[in-house]
Formats: C-alpha cells, sequence, structure tokens
C-alpha cells in the first residue's frame, strides 16, 4: 500500500465515523458498548484522545473517576481523555472529532515522501510514521465497530479500509498459531474469512515456527470458518467466545481440541 493509500483510508474511516455518528442521539450516545466501562461516547472520545495526542496536544489534567474497568497502564492513560469527555453531549465530542481530524488531514496531506519512514511512538515503541499511521486506521476501524454493534448499524465490513483491517488482523495469525496456541510441528491451520474483505488463510507449523503458505493444504489440520465481523470481533476481543459458539458463528472442522485452543488464543488486542 503506497503512503498515499493510507493517508486515503485514514480520511475514509473518519469520514465513515462522522457520518455514522451524525444522526446518533443522546441516548445512542450513552450505550454500552463491547469494551468493558465504554459507552459509544467513549468510543469517539478514545479517538479523539489519540489524536490529539499526536497533534501535540497535552492530556487534560484530570483524575479519571471510573477506573473499575481498566486492566494495565495503557488502559489508564486510554481512560484520561474518555473519563475527562463524559460530562459532555455527544454532538459535542463529534464537534470536537470534526476539528481535530480536520487539522490531522491538513498535516497528512503535506507530508513528504522521506516524512514517511521518520521515527516516532508507536503503541508498540518507536517505529516509522507509516506503521503509526497504519494503526491508527486500524484502530478507528475497531472503535467503529464496536460503535456500529452498540446501535445496530452494521457497516463498512467491505472497501479500502475494511481490507487495510483484514490486513493488520491476518499479520498475526501465524503468531497466534505458533507462539499462542502451541500448535505442535507439521499442524496446518487454515483460518476461512468469508465476506467481501475475506479471505483465505492457511498457516503452518514447521521446526516450532508458524509461517503462511503459499497454497492451502487440501485436508489441514483445522480449519476454522467465520466472517469478516466474527473473525475481527475473536481476534479484538469483543465477543465472549461461548456467545460466539452459542450462536454457531465459527464452523471448526478437523481437529476439534486444537481448532478450540486456537480460537481461544486469537485475541491480539491489549
Amino acid at each position: 500500500m503506497s503512503d498515499k493509500d493510507l493517508v486515503d483510508n485514514m480520511e475514509r474511516i473518519w469520514s465513515s465515523l462522522s457520518a455514522l455518528c451524525d444522526s446518533l442521539s443522546e441516548d445512542d450516545w450513552k450505550l454500552p458498548t463491547a469494551c468493558p466501562g465504554w459507552s459509544v461516547q467513549d468510543q469517539l472520545s478514545h479517538l479523539v484522545g489519540n489524536e490529539s495526542r499526536i497533534l501535540g496536544r497535552a492530556l487534560p489534567v484530570h483524575i479519571p473517576r471510573q477506573t473499575d474497568h481498566v486492566k494495565n497502564e495503557t488502559g489508564a492513560r486510554n481512560e484520561i481523555p474518555v473519563d475527562w469527555r463524559r460530562s459532555w453531549s455527544g454532538q459535542q465530542v463529534l464537534q470536537e472529532f470534526r476539528e481535530v481530524t480536520t487539522e490531522r488531514m491538513r498535516t497528512l496531506r503535506a507530508l513528504r515522501e522521506e516524512d514517511f519512514t521518520k521515527e516516532t511512538e508507536t503503541p508498540a515503541g518507536v517505529n516509522t510514521v507509516r506503521e503509526l499511521l497504519g494503526r491508527r486506521i486500524f484502530d478507528a476501524w475497531v472503535h467503529e465497530q464496536d460503535i456500529r454493534s452498540a446501535v445496530n448499524r452494521p457497516g463498512n465490513l467491505a472497501g479500502p479500509v475494511a481490507d487495510h483491517a483484514m490486513n493488520r488482523l491476518a499479520m498475526a495469525m501465524p503468531y497466534v498459531v505458533g507462539r499462542k496456541a502451541q500448535a505442535p510441528d507439521g499442524s496446518t491451520v487454515v483460518f476461512e474469512v468469508t465476506g467481501p474483505a475475506g479471505r483465505t488463510l492457511p498457516v503452518a507449523v514447521e521446526d516450532q515456527r508458524a509461517k503462511y503458505l503459499d497454497e492451502v493444504p487440501n485436508s489441514p489440520t483445522v480449519r476454522l470458518t467465520m466472517d469478516m465481523e466474527t473473525f475481527s470481533s475473536v481476534g479484538c476481543g469483543r465477543i465472549p467466545l461461548d456467545e460466539v459458539q452459542a450462536d454457531n458463528r465459527v464452523q471448526i472442522e478437523g481437529d476439534q481440541h486444537l481448532g478450540q485452543k486456537v480460537l481461544e488464543q486469537m485475541n491480539i488486542m491489549v
């Protein structure tokens, strides 16, 4: 993906979020989402906080009041801009989101080719501006899906941004199979993800290392079939596995024990 494509995708996901949130009622804004302790409004406040930080704006001086759902240092840091805006209306948060993302888009459109390779801080440590942008697109798409699920307005599961999200999730599947699920040597795991942005992801374990195969095996050790929405929900830890399986949203063919183990280890979010 070119740098221009990345910037275009950033604009696409921000525009999609803006359009989605434009028609929300104040009751909609306060609905709970799959992120523990966070409402629809909190989701957008989180995105505003992240993009404000990248613009160099200081975090508000604030001690969050609702912290029972916070599990780690990252969560505690994320909670500051979220809790600070909880007394606002949803429309106020949306107005700030539009202002912040408009300014961010101006800076992104002004970047030169060499600027994308400069080092910057990312959630996973120092990396390039290009990698940070890829992460920001994925993060915004995941939180958009949280909002869509809460207000029962599914969408943005096809097109360039959904393809980008699928790419980010796919990058982690060898790690899930090899490191997290500890699949044995010689085993093959195929993720069959259906839908416009879906794809077939064949992973093999050789010499205790998992990697993608060039071709899909005819008889893999296990095959897990699910749609894109389920794949992302499980991969981002947004849905209890018993609920997924009770609704038959995932089909496991082949080694049931290994398939269950892989499914249990698919969550790649902090």
